[in-house]
């Protein structure tokens, strides 16, 4: 397993869609492997490979880890099939965009198709925080931040803090 890189906004592949997995091989395998350390290194509850700068249609989570406890779930090629029409909030941040939280109201509950780990077609029902991050990680797959529900006026402040931020550390020299 290796740490990748977390690609940061603003960052032209971030709002790449990404392709559908054919097949799922060891190359995949070590894929999820890495993408799973580079979020509990970062850390973080979830990770999509678009973030890591792959644009394939792969996800990682896992919300127990906050709690001390290591449960991950894959998701490749994951489809949502239908979703509560009740909404939550939760505060959301993303390790695309660090620093960076804002309360965003997503569906409640998702009904989920998806590829495991081992290649194997699941299906969740998720609800909750799962739910939210679910939902969250797959707007990466086709390209889109949690800022993007905010008014223009805050996306705009965030995404030039995040770029001064990424100046001043392009400008350290070691």
């Amino acid at each position: 397993m290796a740490l990748r890189q977390i690609l940061i906004e603003p960052n032209a592949i971030l709002r790449e869609k990404s392709l559908p997995v054919d097949r799922v091989d060891e190359n995949l395998k070590k894929l999820m492997d890495d993408m799973l350390e580079t979020m509990y290194a970062a850390p973080g509850i979830g990770l999509a490979a678009i973030q890591i700068g792959v644009p394939k249609r792969v996800i990682v989570l896992d919300i127990e880890y906050k709690e001390g406890k290591k449960n991950p779930i894959f998701f490749i090629n994951p489809e949502i099939v239908d979703k509560s029409k009740n909404n939550l909030s939760y505060e959301e941040g993303c390790l695309s965009v660090p620093g960076q939280f804002a309360e965003i109201s997503r569906p409640a509950k998702c009904h989920l198709k998806y590829i495991n780990y081992y290649g194997k077609k699941k299906e969740i029902q998720a609800t909750g925080m799962l739910a939210t991050c679910i939902q969250h990680e797959m707007d990466h797959l086709e390209g889109i931040l949690f800022i993007d529900y905010l008014s223009r006026l805050k996306k705009n402040m965030i995404i030039k803090k995040l770029s001064n931020q990424k100046k001043v550390l392009e400008r350290i020299v070691v």
